[in-house]
């Protein structure tokens, strides 16, 4: 697969989405740092110190019952100044789950963290969840560079992914995840670096 050419989300994705947030003000230098599925211990404790050593912001889409498991590391992500947002209890397919049962489930997520701001597992939603959401208030934040760290691919090819495609206002989606370890923790250091060293800034999104 080549992977480059999955990076910037399809016209087809953005049309069916259209309220979806993809990206913020390209004229500044920030960038959106997202991780998706956590919290994990093994990697989100690695993950927020990492940021610390960046002077960096992130907002972490959070899956419910993870929060629940590991309350002690969301709370230090919140402790540290980072965003926190809504990744549905138990990290549900859209397109695979009735709108009554998905809604249910986002809905106990935000008991958790407390805002309005939500990403779909794998970002997809049948339509009537999409409009439900937004009916509900819901701010969907979708991304315009993937890290594809989760998948079996070079730790360089992860790296060279996200340096190539980021931009100013981009959101960029890595994953605290186990299957991701690999390849985040040989690609985002570099990443952070390489744009700090460019004048970058990195902040958390705000609800």
């Amino acid at each position: 697969m080549n992977f480059n050419i999955l990076i910037q989300p399809k016209a087809l994705l953005k049309k069916i989405y259209p309220k979806a947030v993809w990206n913020f003000n390209r004229n500044a230098q920030v960038i959106y740092l997202t991780f998706d599925d956590g919290p994990i211990p093994e990697i989100t404790k690695w993950v927020l110190d990492e940021l610390i050593k960046f002077n960096a912001q992130a907002t972490f889409f959070c899956v419910g019952e993870n929060i629940k498991q590991h309350p002690d590391i969301f709370e230090r992500i919140i402790a540290q100044g980072h965003g926190v947002a809504n990744h549905t209890m138990n990290h549900l397919k859209g397109f695979s789950t009735s709108t009554e049962e998905y809604l249910k489930d986002v809905d106990g997520c935000k008991l958790l963290v407390k805002n309005n701001l939500f990403r779909p597992p794998y970002g997809l939603l049948k339509p009537s969840q999409y409009k439900q959401l937004l009916a509900k208030n819901y701010k969907l934040i979708m991304w315009d560079v993937i890290s594809y760290d989760y998948e079996k691919i070079s730790e360089k090819t992860c790296l060279n992914t996200v340096i190539k495609n980021t931009k100013n206002g981009s959101i960029v989606l890595f994953h605290d995840s186990v299957k991701s370890e690999n390849n985040l923790k040989y690609a985002l250091p570099l990443f952070l670096s390489h744009f700090t060293n460019l004048g970058y800034t990195f902040k958390k999104i705000e609800t």
